[in-house]
């Protein structure tokens, strides 16, 4: 057997409680981690309150995990990952590798069914396991303390820039400065694109402007916003509230695309020939394959990205959801092991 210490929720809301879990034997594709650092994510309060209707009790969230490598399965040995190597983990931990959706490359999309890491139990524990694939080697410059974030909130808004090929000449939008939009802001700033931030927080102008945006655009300003009609290569969209969408699709440019990574749970409504006239298009991603993950992290460790990110000890796991679930992160809580 082998016993692992967790913080875990009993029931759907409740506060989360130390308790041990038996992980059992060590499966051949499986790598154990012991974890160093886990970021919070609003995904993990979803979890813990049951938001989605997937999560199953005793439930231990927590999938933006820095560590170390403690074991490897027997198949996962020879996988270009050692014992006692820095290692990160993400939303996924498991997918088949062999659907069409894994053999190109877009293991986050397995028809097989992806296992996110709270399902297979998470980073609110003193030590986590995931299928070798999904364990990310970190670079040795990347700012461990900080790099939790990156490997949920950071692939997030990492992925559009990858699918829609956004370079260093790209004209990027970013709607919402919170924990996603202030992480797009430093990732494009890296890329060298001219980035505009959309916020509804005049006061956070300076601050925002201090993570590499070129702009601040007031999101409540409608004169401020018809400004802006055709300029834009992509616009992503961080938050989950409805908004008037409206001058944010007119803001395109030709071929520019209107791209939400937020939960927004009403429809976008858009006539049809916003689109129409200049090809424009609106899409959508949920996170990344470990290719793309690799890449996220190298970019970050060679670009000196950090997420802005306040710590808590991970004994005082209540207090720190509780401050996220609060809005007073800025812009990311990161848990610290202290079993």
């Amino acid at each position: 057997m082998s016993k692992i210490k967790s913080y875990a929720a009993a029931e759907a809301g409740a506060a989360l409680e130390l308790q041990e879990f038996d992980a059992g034997e060590l499966a051949a594709e499986d790598v154990e981690v012991t974890v160093e650092y886990c970021g919070i994510c609003h995904s993990d309060l979803s979890m813990i309150d049951n938001e989605w209707g997937i999560s199953q009790y005793p439930l231990v969230a927590g999938h933006e995990v820095v560590g170390r490598v403690s074991a490897l399965g027997s198949a996962a040995e020879n996988k270009g990952l050692k014992v006692g190597q820095r290692v990160g983990i993400g939303w996924t931990a498991r997918s088949c590798g062999y659907c069409d959706a894994c053999i190109s490359g877009s293991h986050s999309n397995c028809k097989q069914g992806s296992v996110p890491t709270i399902l297979n139990r998470g980073g609110f524990a003193e030590k986590i396991r995931a299928d070798w694939q999904w364990v990310i080697p970190l670079p040795e410059a990347l700012d461990i303390e900080s790099a939790g974030p990156l490997l949920c909130g950071g692939i997030t808004v990492f992925k559009p820039l990858l699918q829609h090929h956004i370079t260093a000449t790209s004209r990027v939008g970013v709607i919402g400065i919170g924990g996603l939009g202030h992480i797009a802001i430093k990732l494009l700033h890296a890329m060298g694109c001219e980035v505009t931030a959309f916020s509804s927080s005049p006061s956070k102008e300076q601050e925002i402007l201090g993570m590499g945006a070129d702009k601040v655009v007031n999101s409540r300003d409608p004169e401020a916003l018809k400004a802006l009609a055709g300029q834009f290569d992509l616009i992503i969209n961080t938050i989950n509230v409805d908004l008037d969408w409206m001058p944010y699709f007119q803001a395109l440019t030709y071929n520019g695309s209107f791209h939400t990574v937020g939960a927004v749970m009403k429809p976008f409504e858009v006539p049809a020939f916003t689109l129409i006239a200049g090809d424009r298009s609106i899409s959508g991603s949920s996170t990344g394959s470990p290719h793309e993950l690799r890449s996220l992290v190298k970019l970050a460790a060679r670009s000196g990205v950090k997420p802005q990110t306040e710590l808590f000890p991970m004994s005082k796991i209540n207090d720190a959801l509780q401050y996220v679930r609060d809005g007073k992160a800025r812009y990311r809580a990161v848990l610290k092991a202290d079993f």
